[in-house]
């Protein structure tokens, strides 16, 4: 039944009193439900919103240069890549640092309304610079949907399935890419729309699509963990109860009550100073190994998807509007690896995964390089290869955000997602796309084949890294891998 005004005030009412609770044991021993399907949809489709709207950013990079559109240049299309991602670092430690101080759920609402908002006025730009500043805005939605969405997902989801259930809602990027891939063939066919209302069109489309994903994410409640963390006791509890109730309905049966407790000292928020000491001493080797991580896939990923259709139309000669059909082996590829490899990631284990799918990629990535270079592959042949690379490097970039999302403590869990996106991507993302971009520029193999190299390399360093430094966190709770500040030590009592 629903609260009384009354019950949800006494509900909301904050306590920081110490407070013993079983509730991560309990969400953790949840059988899977319509319940976790629900944030699989809510929170995954807003992935493949993103995923339709870059790929169509990616798709239209060669129209954008017909002086039938905005005429613009291969360094200024690299450069609108560069933007999306700037506003995304911002995005990321803005959001980020808000997420874990006001809650999920009430960031991944505003994150997602300022990534359409964006995605809708660029269907609006009139010159480089407009288009710029819409990129600028999309990103940085997209930027605080990295924080608050990761954090939501390892907080709801069981442990036993926890990282398969991220890689899939982090692969879902792809399921949109493949729908805006194909969508390209009909928005960039000159005999259906004038070549400069059809990429328009499809920016309007994704950001209509978005408003969907906004009513689904009405029906997420809050992380009953955030809330007990925050004082919310009362709050948390009758959340739980809620979801326990709905799933007990279903199943026909009493869900039995876990023995493991936590003892919390609730804090209304977290200094940035022990954030940044949590971070930077207590964890400092897992910091080191969540931005290595987030670096080297920030460079591949963005140095090759931004700029796919500039090496397929420059080197391949492939029309401008049929560069959409090539990607869709490439993002089924970026789908299937997670979705095929993700539970390998809770069974095998994190170390061993994330270091194998980062090193099989980043030897790939060479391989497809040297035939690249020496005039070997078709346009068909350098898109087989990309997928097979991406198949693994999907993973692996997936399983950088989940390492990140699940390797420290609840009080700056979406603060470290953030900063360790905002670095890595700043590190090894915002000048990637401007790099290929000048590199392709050339129209030198061996100097494309450079970057390639480039990519790899960093790929194989993450590799070494989270083979010495990887986590076992797979199967895990949560407060097990990164015990909360405000949680008492298990010793004291």
């Amino acid at each position: 039944m629903p609260e009384t005004p009354d019950a949800a005030a006494d509900a909301e009412r904050r306590c920081f009193e110490p407070l013993r609770t079983n509730i991560p044991a309990r969400l953790d021993r949840l059988p899977w439900s319509r319940f976790h399907w629900l944030i699989v949809f809510a929170l995954g489709a807003g992935w493949s919103i993103d995923g339709l709207e870059v790929t169509l950013k990616g798709a239209v990079s060669g129209v954008l240069q017909d002086p039938a559109t905005l005429h613009l240049d291969s360094t200024q299309i690299g450069a609108l890549a560069s933007f999306y991602l700037f506003g995304a670092v911002l995005g990321a430690l803005i959001c980020g640092y808000l997420t874990d101080r006001y809650g999920r759920t009430r960031l991944f609402f505003a994150t997602l309304a300022i990534y359409l908002g964006g995605t809708l006025l660029t269907a609006f730009s009139w010159d480089f610079w407009s288009l710029a500043v819409c990129r600028w805005i999309t990103g940085f939605g997209i930027g605080g949907e990295y924080a608050a969405i990761n954090s939501a997902i390892d907080e709801l989801v069981p442990a036993r399935v926890r990282g398969r259930v991220a890689l899939i809602i982090n692969g879902s990027f792809w399921i949109g890419a493949a729908l805006g891939s194909g969508a390209t063939l009909v928005l960039l066919d000159p005999e259906i729309f004038p070549v400069d209302v059809g990429w328009r069109v499809g920016f309007g489309t994704g950001a209509v699509l978005g408003l969907l994903v906004l009513a689904a994410r009405r029906h997420v409640p809050e992380s009953p963990r955030w809330l007990c963390i925050h004082g919310y006791g009362r709050r948390a509890e009758a959340v739980m109860a809620a979801i326990e109730t709905r799933i007990e309905g279903r199943a026909g049966a009493k869900l039995a009550a876990p023995d493991e407790h936590l003892v919390i000292h609730p804090r209304p928020s977290t200094g940035l100073g022990v954030v940044i000491r949590t971070m930077l001493a207590t964890y400092r080797s897992r910091s080191f190994l969540g931005f290595v991580l987030i670096a080297a896939q920030a460079f591949l990923y963005n140095a090759i998807f931004f700029t796919y259709a500039l090496v397929l139309t420059r080197f391949y000669d492939v029309p401008a509007q049929n560069t959409g059909i090539y990607l869709l082996p490439f993002a089924l590829g970026n789908f299937l690896g997670p979705l095929v490899l993700g539970h390998l990631f809770d069974s095998i284990g994190r170390r061993v995964m994330i270091a194998g799918t980062y090193a099989l990629s980043a030897l790939l990535l060479l391989a497809t390089g040297a035939l690249f270079v020496q005039g070997n592959l078709s346009a068909y042949g350098q898109t087989a290869l990309w997928s097979v690379i991406f198949f693994f490097a999907s993973a692996a970039a997936s399983s950088a955000y989940l390492t990140v999302s699940e390797i420290f403590p609840l009080e700056l869990r979406a603060l470290a997602i953030a900063v360790f996106f905002s670095l890595g991507t700043a590190a090894g993302g915002i000048a990637a796309p401007w790099l290929f971009g000048l590199l392709i520029g050339t129209g030198s193999r061996a100097s494309v084949f450079f970057g390639y190299a480039l990519g790899a390399g960093l790929m194989l360093i993450a590799a070494v890294v989270a083979a010495l430094l990887g986590v076992k966190a797979e199967r895990t709770s949560l407060e097990r891998v990164a015990r909360p500040l405000a949680a008492e030590d298990p010793q004291r009592g």
